[in-house]
C-alpha cells in the first residue's frame, strides 16, 4: 500500500513533465514557440481538459518563482551604470508607453459600458505586459541583447515596477474606505521602504563576504543552495513588505551585478529558472476557464480584440515618437500587445476591495490568458508583414569546441587577424553571431560557428575554458567590454587580446587588465600616413622616421591619459597651422600702402606665431 501511495503521488509530477516533453517539441517544430506549447499542454491536463489537476492556482503560486528567478537574472545583467545608461528607455519610453496605453485602454473600457474606475483598473492591468512570455520569445530568437531587445526589456522593467503604485491606487479606489486607512497606508509604505532598504543593505555588505566563505569550502552544491537562498530570501522580504516577489529578486540581482560571483550565481540559478518558467506557463494554461469562455465568449472575444488592438496601436506610436523605425515599432507592438501575469495580481486586489465582481474578474482574467496564449504567434505575424532578419540554415552552433585559440567575431578585423594563426597551423575555433557572414565565410572554406560571445554558456561551449588565447575581434565596444568581464572572471588563465574601438575604449581595456589591445584603425592609419608622405616626395627613410616619432608621442600621450584622463597630453598632438586666408574673388581696388600703426600690428603677427610654436 505504501508503494502504491508513493506511486500515486508521482502522477502529477510525471503528468506535468510528460505534457511539457510532448507538447513543446511539437509546437517548436511547427514554428509556434515553446510558450504556446506549455500553454496548450496545461489546458489539456488542467481542470478543463482531462482534469489531472483541479487546483491550478496552487501550482501557479509555486510556478511564479520562475518569474522571480527570471527577474533576478535580468537584475544581474543590469549594473547600476547600465541602468543609468538606459534611464531614457526605462523612465522615458517605459513611462510614456504605460501612460499612453493606460489612457487608451481606459477609454476602451468606458466605451464598453464599464464605469471609469473599473475601466481604469481593467486597462491598467492589461498594460502590464507579460515579462515571462516576452523574454522567453526574445531569448528563443536571440534578440535579448540587441538594441531593440534592450528597449523592450527596459519597458518591461518599468511595467514590473508600475505594479506597486497601481496596487496603491486600487487600495485608494476601494468603494468603502475605513477611517483608519490613512494611518495604515503610511505604515505599509514605511514597511515597503524598509524591505527595499533591507534587501539593498544585505546585498551590498553581507552577501559578498558570505560567498567568499562558501567559495573557500569548494562545495559547488552549497554555492547553488546559496544562490537560491539569495533569490528566494530577497523575494520573501519584499513580499512581507507588501511588494511583489519579483521586485525583491530584481533588486537583489542589481545589487549583486558588480559582484565577483555574478556569473557563478547566474549559472546556478539558470536551470531552475527554465524549469519553473515552464511550470508557470503550464499553470497559466490550466487556469483558462473554458466554462467562463463558453458563457461570456462574446464579451471576452471583444475584450481581447479591443484591448490588444488599441494597446498595440499605442505601443507603435510611442515607439515611433521615440525614434524607432517602422519595422522595430511594429515588432514591438505585436510582441507587447498582450496582458501579463501582474494583471492577475492587480485584478485579484480589485476583487478583494470590491471593485470587481466575480464575473468581471473571471472575464478579464480569461482575456489576459488568451492574449498571453496569442503572443507566441506575434513573430509569425511579423514574419508575414516584415522580412525575416535571421536564418540559421547551414549554420552550426558552437558546442564542444577545443581550439588552442578562440576568435570571437569574424568580420574584416577577425578575418585578417586569424590569418597569422592559421598560417602557423594553430587549431583555431571561431564564433560569430552574424549568420549571413557565417554562410559567406563557408563559401571561402572557413568553418565558423554561431554563438554570442557575451554569454557564459556559449563561451564554455566554444572552448574558452581550454583555450590558451582568446581574441575578441567584434566591432561593438559595449559587447566587447561584457566579454572581457566574463573572460577575466571565468577564464583568467587565457591570454586576452581585444580589438579596441577608439582611444577611450583602449583606456577601459587596459584598466580591465587585458593582455593586449589595439585600436581597430590605428596601424592602417599609420601606414596610410606614411604612404601619403612618400607620395608627396618625402624620402622613405624620413617618412618612416616621422611615423616613428608620431607613434612615440602617441604612446607617451596614452600613458599620461591612463593616470590623468582622456583630455590629458593634448600638447603631444601635432596640430595643423592656421590656413592663410585667400579671397574668394579678386579685390576691386588696388592694394593700398600700410599706415604706420597697421604696419606695427602686421609686424607683430609673425612673432606671435613663433611664440605659439607654429
Amino acid at each position: 500500500m505504501a508503494a502504491e501511495s508513493h506511486a500515486f503521488d508521482l502522477i502529477p509530477t510525471v503528468a506535468l513533465l510528460g505534457a511539457a516533453v510532448v507538447a513543446v517539441p511539437i509546437f517548436k517544430r511547427l514554428g509556434l514557440g515553446s510558450v504556446l506549447g506549455y500553454l496548450a499542454a496545461g489546458l489539456v491536463i488542467g481542470p478543463f481538459g482531462i482534469a489531472l489537476f483541479t487546483d491550478p492556482m496552487s501550482i501557479l503560486h509555486v510556478a511564479e518563482l520562475g518569474v522571480v528567478m527570471l527577474l533576478f537574472i535580468i537584475g544581474l545583467e543590469m549594473k547600476p551604470s547600465r541602468l543609468w545608461n538606459l534611464r531614457r528607455e526605462i523612465f522615458g519610453l517605459g513611462v510614456a508607453q504605460v501612460v499612453v496605453c493606460s489612457a487608451l485602454l481606459t477609454g476602451v473600457g468606458i466605451l464598453g459600458g464599464f464605469s471609469p474606475v473599473i475601466a481604469f483598473v481593467a486597462g491598467a492591468g492589461f498594460v502590464l505586459t507579460s515579462t515571462a512570455v516576452v523574454l522567453q520569445v526574445l531569448d528563443e530568437r536571440g534578440e535579448t541583447n540587441e538594441p531593440a531587445g534592450q528597449k523592450i526589456v527596459s519597458v518591461l522593467l518599468l511595467e514590473d515596477l508600475a505594479i506597486v503604485p497601481l496596487l496603491a491606487i486600487v487600495a485608494f479606489l476601494a468603494p468603502i474606505p475605513e477611517e483608519s486607512h490613512s494611518g495604515s497606508r503610511l505604515i505599509e509604505i514605511g514597511i515597503a521602504v524598509a524591505a527595499i532598504a533591507g534587501v539593498y543593505l544585505a546585498g551590498r555588505f553581507l552577501l559578498n563576504p558570505l560567498f567568499r566563505i562558501l567559495a573557500a569550502a569548494h562545495a559547488r552544491e552549497i554555492m547553488t543552495a546559496a544562490a537560491l537562498l539569495v533569490v528566494l530570501g530577497a523575494a520573501l522580504v519584499t513580499q512581507l513588505g507588501g511588494l511583489s516577489m519579483a521586485m525583491g529578486a530584481f533588486l537583489a540581482g542589481v545589487v549583486l551585478s558588480e559582484s565577483t560571483f555574478r556569473h557563478e550565481l547566474e549559472a546556478d540559478v539558470e536551470p531552475f529558472r527554465g524549469i519553473l518558467l515552464g511550470l508557470f506557463f503550464l499553470s497559466v494554461g490550466m487556469s483558462l476557464d473554458l466554462s467562463v469562455i463558453a458563457t461570456d465568449w462574446p464579451l471576452i472575444l471583444a475584450a481581447v480584440v479591443a484591448f490588444m488592438a488599441v494597446k498595440g496601436i499605442g505601443i507603435y506610436f510611442v515607439a515611433r515618437a521615440f525614434k524607432s523605425d517602422h519595422p522595430e515599432a511594429l515588432r514591438r507592438a505585436f510582441l507587447m500587445a498582450q496582458g501579463g501575469e501582474f494583471a492577475f495580481v492587480l485584478y485579484a486586489a480589485a476583487a478583494n476591495v470590491g471593485l470587481f465582481d466575480v464575473t468581471i474578474n473571471a472575464v478579464l482574467n480569461a482575456a489576459v490568458i488568451i492574449s498571453m496564449a496569442l503572443t507566441p504567434l506575434a513573430p509569425i505575424v511579423t514574419r508575414w508583414l516584415l522580412p525575416e532578419r535571421v536564418s540559421f540554415d547551414g549554420v552550426d552552433k558552437a558546442d564542444g569546441l577545443t581550439g588552442k585559440a578562440l576568435v570571437i567575431g569574424f568580420g574584416r578585423f577577425g578575418q585578417v587577424a586569424s590569418q597569422a594563426l592559421l598560417a602557423r597551423q594553430i587549431d583555431v575555433s571561431i564564433i560569430d553571431s552574424d549568420t549571413d557572414m557565417i554562410r559567406a565565410a563557408a563559401r571561402f572554406g572557413f568553418k565558423i560557428y554561431y554563438g554570442d560571445g557575451a554569454r557564459l554558456d556559449v563561451l564554455r561551449a566554444a572552448g574558452a575554458g581550454s583555450a590558451e588565447a582568446i581574441l575578441i575581434c567584434i566591432d561593438k565596444p559595449e559587447q566587447a567590454d561584457r566579454i572581457v568581464e566574463i573572460v577575466k572572471a571565468e577564464f583568467p588563465l587565457a591570454k586576452l587580446l581585444v580589438r579596441s574601438f577608439d582611444r577611450g575604449h583602449s583606456l577601459r581595456l587596459v584598466g580591465a587588465g587585458v593582455d593586449y589591445q589595439i585600436r581597430e584603425m590605428f596601424e592602417s592609419a599609420m601606414n596610410f600616413g606614411e604612404a601619403a608622405l612618400v607620395s608627396l616626395g618625402v624620402p622613405e627613410d624620413e617618412a618612416a622616421e616621422t611615423i616613428a616619432g608620431v607613434r612615440k608621442r602617441d604612446e607617451e600621450r596614452f600613458a599620461i591619459q591612463m593616470t590623468e584622463g582622456i583630455y590629458a597630453g593634448r600638447d603631444l598632438m601635432v596640430k595643423q597651422r592656421e590656413p592663410t586666408p585667400v579671397p574668394l574673388s579678386p579685390p576691386r581696388r588696388a592694394a593700398q600702402p600700410l599706415s604706420a600703426e597697421t604696419a606695427v600690428v602686421a609686424d607683430e603677427q609673425p612673432k606671435e606665431d613663433e611664440k605659439a610654436g607654429r
